[in-house]
C-alpha cells in the first residue's frame, strides 16, 4: 500500500454510465415478496430478480382495463360489509 495517492485526475460520479431510460431508485419491499421474486429468477435457472420485478410492473401498466379501480371498489365493498 503506497503512504500516498494522487487523485488529481479522478472524477466524481458513477464508476459506469447509466443505462439509457433506466433510473436508479431506493425502494422498500416486503420481504416475502422480494424473496418470492428472487426464487422465480433462482428457478428458472438464474437472471435478475429486478428485471422480472420491472417485467411484472410493465405487464400490469400496459394491461387493458381498469383492473385498480375494480379492485379497490371490491375491497371497499367487502369492508363495508364486514363493519356492518
Amino acid at each position: 500500500m503506497k503512504d500516498e495517492y494522487d487523485f488529481s485526475g479522478g472524477k466524481r460520479g458513477a464508476v459506469v454510465a447509466a443505462t439509457t431510460g433506466k433510473t436508479r431508485i431506493t425502494i422498500r419491499l416486503d420481504d416475502d415478496i422480494l424473496e418470492w421474486f428472487r426464487g422465480k429468477v433462482e428457478a428458472a435457472g438464474g437472471g435478475s430478480y429486478q428485471t422480472l420485478i420491472n417485467a411484472a410492473l410493465r405487464e400490469y401498466m400496459e394491461s387493458p382495463g381498469s383492473e385498480l379501480e375494480d379492485t379497490l371498489r371490491r375491497v371497499i365493498r367487502e369492508e363495508l360489509r364486514h363493519a356492518s
